[in-house]
């Protein structure tokens, strides 16, 4: 949100993020419950002309931009050899908790998965349907097809249960700038009502 607030463009909103992340961290319980469970967070910001991806472990991040087709993300790390921004320490940091010998090709989500409590076990199975069903209408993605891919419970996107989706958002953002932006957010917690 304070991306929104004091950026106008992805990239902008990406340093905004990025450097408020690395003044205050990050944390806190994710649930009302009394049980401790914490993730650390990714991002999707977009625009009308760039989008980024970027992916954090504590006070460490990596941003990708995306160049092109579908990206998604979901509780998970996705983001691994090319990273196009990062956290100024994260590689020296790996270096030194031994998690990456500095020899080998950098790899952000296997070094730092390790680290991030986001590992969850339907993670995995999330992200890789989400990117099936995106791609399978790659070209000719409207708001109705995100719409219901959001509302795909098979998959797990729509998750039920004691880790239930919070909520939805689909945005449609027209390159043209005299055409205006259309956001559309869930209005209860189940994406599919």
């Amino acid at each position: 949100r304070l991306g929104l607030e004091r950026a106008d463009t992805a990239e902008k909103a990406l340093t905004v993020i990025v450097e408020l992340l690395e003044k205050y961290g990050q944390g806190g319980n994710c649930m009302e419950s009394h049980m401790a469970f914490t993730y650390h967070n990714s991002f999707l910001i977009a625009d009308r002309k760039e989008a980024w991806v970027l992916e954090t472990s504590g006070k460490y991040w990596a941003a990708e931009k995306v160049e092109g087709g579908v990206r998604n993300i979901s509780n998970q790390l996705s983001i691994t050899t090319k990273i196009d921004r990062e956290h100024p320490e994260l590689r020296e940091y790996a270096k030194s908790k031994g998690w990456w010998d500095g020899e080998k090709e950098f790899d952000f989500a296997a070094t730092y998965s390790y680290v991030n409590t986001a590992r969850m076990t339907t993670s995995r199975g999330r992200y890789c349907e989400g990117y099936k069903l995106l791609n399978k209408h790659k070209g000719s993605i409207t708001s109705e097809i995100m719409m219901e891919i959001l509302r795909d419970k098979e998959s797990g996107i729509n998750m039920e249960g004691g880790f239930m989706t919070t909520g939805s958002m689909v945005s449609v953002l027209p390159q043209q700038p005299n055409l205006p932006c259309i956001h559309f957010f869930t209005g209860t917690p189940d994406p599919a009502r």
